[in-house]
């Protein structure tokens, strides 16, 4: 346990050190937004299209492990809409709440830190994972929000949907590096110095930004974010981990998928919360409350998932 803790430990202080940084003032609150789209639109494109170049798409596609996924994942979308009607919420909060429970922060914490930890055969797998994240989940979540304040779907719901889905940096680097592998084109000498030297900016960018956003963030409507931090970090796992079971999926990718389970809530939960005005407190509580408990979580699922 203390080798993996240990090995998990220099990106959580990366972490820590982008909280103190914005804590202390020395970092501004704009300063973090900016890193963060410094990231987002440009490091993290870099590392994924370089990712994706080297893929094929048998190695990213395969279908009993998008299939575990999915199911696993649905089921604990599912059970936290049902837990949040049953205390009576309106289906927008409901199906915010149910985000939180299976929507991990796979894009900053999860392909920079389990390709380092788990190495290049987690690539694959950890981009599967990101990929029915943005695109099943996050259009859902879209859709109910739109559909329930409008009284139902509309073309015009749609497009802006569709268009968030082709502009999204993240799904645009994939799948220009697929196309890239697709067309067996090599990278040329200087352009992959290029995307090395830019992605290697996306890690410490990347958990930097999260500490430095979590700052601002204070514990608030603790009992609901508690629950969701606790669906996120050990419901989660455990379901895709059994549905991984049930699809006969290969061990190695079944145990990258059950640690991409195992991350924390992601900050586009909230960026959603915030856009759409729902409950924004008990998204934002939850990603400070699961980021902080997963210190402890993740190391110890790693663990697991190499004993098995």
């Amino acid at each position: 346990m203390l080798a993996v803790f240990l090995k998990t430990l220099p990106f959580f202080g990366l972490i820590a050190l982008g909280w103190l940084a914005a804590r202390s003032r020395f970092f501004p609150e704009e300063g973090a937004a900016w890193l963060t789209r410094f990231v987002f639109f440009f490091a993290l494109s870099a590392m994924l299209f370089r990712f994706a170049a080297g893929l094929d798409i048998g190695e990213l596609f395969d279908l009993r492990f998008a299939s575990a996924y999915l199911l696993g994942s649905l089921l604990i979308w599912l059970l936290g809409l049902t837990a949040a009607r049953w205390r009576g919420l309106p289906l927008p909060e409901a199906a915010m709440e149910a985000q939180c429970c299976m929507t991990g922060n796979t894009g900053f914490l999860g392909v920079p830190m389990l390709v380092l930890l788990l190495g290049d055969r987690a690539i694959g797998p950890v981009l599967m994972v990101l990929t029915i994240d943005m695109l099943v989940f996050s259009t859902l979540i879209t859709l109910i929000v739109h559909a329930s304040r409008s009284g139902g779907l509309r073309l015009a719901t749609l497009r802006p949907i569709l268009r968030g889905i082709v502009a999204n940096p993240m799904i645009l680097s994939m799948v220009a590096g697929l196309l890239w592998s697709a067309f067996d084109l090599p990278l040329p000498g200087p352009l992959d110095e290029f995307l090395v030297l830019l992605g290697a900016a996306a890690t410490p960018g990347a958990l930097f930004a999260i500490g430095a956003s979590l700052a601002g963030r204070r514990v608030q409507r603790l009992a609901a974010s508690a629950w969701l931090s606790f669906a996120k970090l050990v419901l989660h796992p455990a379901a895709v981990g059994l549905a991984a079971m049930l699809f006969g999926v290969e061990h190695f990718a079944a145990g990258v998928m059950v640690a991409a389970a195992a991350l924390p809530v992601a900050g586009n939960v909230y960026i959603l919360a915030q856009y759409f005005g729902v409950a924004q407190q008990r998204v934002s509580t939850a990603i400070l409350i699961s980021t902080a408990c997963s210190i402890v979580t993740l190391p110890l699922v790693i663990l697991l998932i190499g004993q098995t």
